[in-house]
């Protein structure tokens, strides 16, 4: 196949896994006549520093010697596969970033041979990217089940950022999606090994000046896990290991998988996920803090930061003008940005009108429930959340 049709062939079937914060969907380039015959599926992102690129997700081959239950590129599974060598797909890739279709590359691979020999060739790619061809925009390099340290520490050389996908919370649930796979051993330590590098070598040796952050995804709803188990794993690496960022891929069936004919996760399940892993990760929630119901689940029907405030702060509200950051963050509709704002505004006089709260860029109605204005309860709105 010509390079093109095979880096379609690629790319265009990586919606299903979570990398930097882009649209669920790529845009297929188009060429100067309008058309995309056989066009790469680029993805609108952002980095973890806020830059909006193009993005271009894909894997070094399809061919995989692993039969995770769930997953579209299992062995066995009957379509067409297509591979790269290194440099063919480091010439292919520089090419389209000159051309200006693609400003960074999110580089995973099928395994084949096993997890060292297929580490070794993500890393040869990105060596020829960067230091034969020039290339210094954003590279994310994911790192194999089995690789070795002196790879996790090669790839955190050449990375932007380094992934590894746990796709499940636990020994258990793995070994119902992919039984073949060691969740300690293959998963766990390589996430271990990032963060003693990280802690114990100097930020220079890594790629610019500094190491690559650390990105994990979970296959939510692919082995009857609860929430509570997912954030668990997801708190232990935010707080022990230095995880930058957990995904949460819903689980939705591959024909010609084992799992073809199991339900889909429902969106909002993936939606409140995310939202309560921000809470542990950016508001200084505790995991026992978050309103898990009986069965280990988040309540669907509302946000878990409002759920909260509904059983901690509707008797109590909280005094705006004297609350520190990190408790005016916890308070529905006030973010980071909104709990600076409200303590630049009090230091010039205090807050005693809701109005104030909107010209802060505050949703007022829905914080209004949770708060005291010097002593008063704020008038507000009723919303339907």
């Amino acid at each position: 196949m010509d390079g093109i049709v095979r880096l379609k062939a690629l790319s265009e079937q990586m919606s299903f896994e979570p990398a930097e914060d882009h649209s669920l969907v790529g845009t297929p380039y188009l060429d100067k006549t309008g058309n995309c015959p056989d066009a790469v599926f680029i993805y609108p992102a952002v980095l973890p520093n806020g830059k909006r690129i193009k993005l271009l997700k894909t894997l070094l081959t399809s061919v995989c010697e692993r039969d995770c239950y769930y997953c579209a590129f299992r062995s066995g599974r009957d379509f067409r596969r297509a591979s790269f060598k290194p440099e063919e797909f480091a010439r292919l890739f520089v090419m389209l970033s000159k051309k200006g279709i693609a400003e960074g590359v999110f580089l995973s691979s099928g395994m084949i041979g096993g997890g060292i020999r297929t580490q070794d060739r993500l890393i040869d790619t990105a060596e020829i990217m960067r230091h034969k061809l020039g290339f210094k925009g954003y590279i994310h390099l994911k790192i194999m089940p089995g690789a070795e340290r002196g790879q996790v520490e090669r790839s955190m050389q050449l990375a932007d950022r380094v992934s590894v996908n746990l796709e499940a919370p636990n020994e258990k649930r793995l070994a119902i999606l992919a039984p073949h796979k060691q969740f300690s051993e293959e998963l766990v330590l390589p996430l271990k090994w990032i963060d003693e590098i990280r802690r114990t070598q100097p930020g220079y040796k890594g790629w610019n000046g500094h190491w690559p952050s650390s990105v994990t995804q979970f296959v939510a709803g692919g082995s009857n896990e609860s929430d509570l188990e997912l954030l668990s794993t997801t708190d232990f690496l935010y707080r022990r290991l230095g995880l930058r960022r957990a995904y949460f891929s819903r689980f939705n069936p591959i024909p010609d998988t084992p799992f073809e004919n199991q339900l889909p996760t429902p969106v909002i399940r993936e939606h409140r996920l995310y939202q309560a892993s921000f809470l542990l990760r950016d508001y200084g929630f505790e995991l026992e803090e978050l309103p898990f119901e009986g069965d280990g689940r988040l309540p669907v029907q509302l946000d878990p930061k409002l759920a909260w405030a509904q059983r901690n702060l509707s008797e109590c509200p909280i005094e705006i003008n004297r609350a520190d950051c990190q408790t005016l963050m916890r308070v529905p509709g006030i973010g980071s940005k909104g709990a600076q704002a409200i303590l630049r505004a009090r230091r010039q006089t205090k807050i005693r009108d809701v109005t104030v709260l909107r010209k802060l860029g505050i949703l007022a109605d829905r914080a209004a429930p949770y708060l005291l204005l010097d002593g008063r309860r704020a008038a507000f709105q009723p919303v339907l959340f």
